[in-house]
């Protein structure tokens, strides 16, 4: 039985769904993309848990879905750094010292940097389409999505999951990443620190970043490290061709 909740992190509220049936297991943690929350994984977290016989967490980052707004649409250049701090502290208080981060694009990102400074906590990572640095096909992608916000009915769609938020998460995503000072972010140096098994999800048509964000990822970390590359699928391979990312994902965990 999914359970959820407002949990209180360094003064923010933030929202999140788990379920802890399988006792002494792992636990997914589930971190979501730029634009997404919770609601937005549907069905995904409650089948991998069942799947792979684990507990799992969900949660909205500061700014998104049900949890508490964000302060500024301004964001420092290490935005994603942070975010793996107060992850760890989301981590301790809820005393998950076995963690399986699975994250998408932003979260992808995160479950990296929270590996690399927070192994303790890490038992292994699914990284699907993160990037560990920036690329024009990224900044393309965002500029796209960017349109897409000013000509169609986008503001709507993510006001259905993000209220009121909507415009303070968009601009912040957005402007950040197309930013002069953001063109030289890049957190391979934390990659050596990845010791953990790592499964790394893209699709070969990501229209937000190359097979060059996976290829330098899995050579860099110290630990075990797979690819699995989706032919003809984009940035979202987890709503594109659930299927197979259930299968490949269950297999990865079970393995461990």
């Amino acid at each position: 039985m999914t359970q959820s909740k407002l949990t209180d992190i360094n003064g923010t509220e933030i929202y999140i769904e788990y379920n802890n049936r399988f006792e002494g297991r792992p636990v997914i943690v589930f971190l979501h993309d730029s634009l997404g929350c919770v609601q937005l994984w549907r069905d995904l977290p409650a089948q991998l848990s069942e799947a792979a016989e684990c507990n799992f967490l969900a949660y909205d980052r500061s700014g998104y879905g049900k949890s508490g707004p964000m302060l500024t649409h301004k964001r420092p250049v290490n935005y994603m750094e942070l975010e793996a701090d107060f992850l760890n502290e989301l981590l301790t208080k809820l005393n998950i010292n076995n963690a399986i981060l699975f994250g998408h694009s932003d979260g992808g990102t995160i479950a990296l940097i929270t590996a690399a400074k927070y192994p303790e906590k890490t038992k292994a990572v699914v990284c699907e389409a993160g990037h560990i640095f920036v690329e024009e096909i990224t900044l393309k992608g965002v500029y796209d999505a960017w349109e897409a916000y000013k000509t169609t009915n986008l503001p709507e769609r993510l006001k259905k999951y993000h209220g009121d938020k909507v415009e303070t998460l968009f601009r912040a995503w957005t402007e950040t990443w197309t930013r002069e000072d953001y063109r030289i972010w890049n957190i391979e140096y934390l990659l050596k620190d990845i010791k953990c098994p790592l499964l790394f999800i893209q699709g070969q048509a990501d229209e937000y970043g190359t097979l060059d964000q996976v290829e330098k990822t899995v050579t860099q970390v110290s630990g075990p490290a797979e690819k699995y590359i989706i032919p003809e699928i984009g940035h979202t391979p987890h709503k594109e061709t659930p299927e197979l990312v259930l299968k490949k994902t269950t297999e990865f965990i079970k393995k461990l």
